[in-house]
């Protein structure tokens, strides 16, 4: 076995699985606390990048700001953007139905997903727009692996976002009201605690995270287009699951495993398979642990947690 490319494989998905980690701690919070799946959330991550696609190939185009600078810039304005679109979606769509039956929401939430991609399409078109580079693009050697300036961002940005989201929950007065409503809503609101609040402020912490999330994708693989949310929110959805769905740290190590497991399974599927398969057919890899895990540990790798509904 080669090392080397068995270490590049693994850098290659713990990049990966950093920002499917931001993006299924959005729908793992949610669940936690309203059991509810929100499948628009992958549509937070696409406006994110939209959004910083547009400050800065417009707002500061022929801009001598540095790259990291700009990036800080778009990183600024899509965060309240996205966080406002999800607050709208919780208030308008989510809130109203939160009595209604199970499927009421879920349905709501497929079709909020195709909304909000077809209003992408109508802004910034159908077509595929480029993603400038802001950062260096010189390799960093790390053992016999390789890796650029703009995956070692992605892994420090997301290691801190997911920090100090462990922070935020287990040593604030927030999080104490977020793990409260997550454990008996009914109970927590004879406490005191703002059920409506809370709920709102994580709708808003996922969609930051998701925005953030969002943009480091777009400058990872230069790219952006109104669909670009679809795939990466299926496959954060399934690290939610494979960690334990509710479950933070479940998210955030599913996240991380479904992304070395991607990885890994991209770059020797070739091999195993005698060439019949490609790296192109990464994805499947995705969806048969989601499989397998709903087979044979629905609960996931970390435990389920879920609202007492008593």
């Amino acid at each position: 076995m080669n090392w080397d490319i068995l270490l590049q494989q693994v850098l290659n998905g713990l990049v990966l699985g950093s920002v499917y980690a931001l993006v299924a701690l959005g729908y793992t919070m949610v669940y936690g606390i309203l059991q509810l799946i929100n499948f628009a959330h992958g549509e937070i991550l696409m406006i994110g990048a939209m959004v910083g696609l547009t400050v800065v190939t417009r707002g500061l185009a022929g801009s001598t700001l540095p790259g990291w600078f700009q990036l800080v810039i778009a990183v600024a304005i899509a965060i309240p953007v996205c966080v406002i679109v999800s607050l709208l979606m919780e208030r308008l769509a989510y809130r109203p139905l939160r009595n209604a039956p199970r499927l009421s929401p879920l349905i709501t939430a497929i079709g909020l997903s195709i909304v909000l991609q077809t209003l992408a399409m109508i802004i910034w078109t159908p077509s595929p727009h480029v993603f400038p580079d802001l950062l260096p693009t010189d390799p960093i050697h790390i053992g016999g692996a390789i890796l650029g300036p703009k995956q070692l961002l992605i892994l420090g940005v997301a290691a801190s976002m997911m920090a100090g989201l462990v922070l935020l929950v287990n040593r604030t007065k927030l999080g104490r009201a977020m793990r409260a409503t997550a454990e008996n809503p009914r109970i927590a609101g004879l406490m005191g605690v703002n059920a409506n609040f809370v709920i709102a402020a994580t709708f808003a912490i996922g969609a930051a995270l998701a925005a953030v999330a969002g943009i480091l994708v777009a400058l990872n693989y230069n790219i952006t287009h109104f669909s670009m949310g679809f795939i990466p929110g299926l496959k954060a959805f399934t690290a939610a699951v494979l960690g334990g769905i509710g479950n933070i740290t479940g998210a955030m190590v599913g996240g991380l495993l479904l992304g070395v497991i991607e990885s890994l399974g991209a770059g020797y599927i070739g091999d195993l398979t005698g060439g019949f398969l490609g790296s192109h057919y990464q994805d499947i890899f995705a969806f048969a642990v989601l499989i397998i895990v709903l087979l044979f540990r629905p609960s996931g790798i970390m435990g389920e947690r879920v609202a007492e509904r008593a």
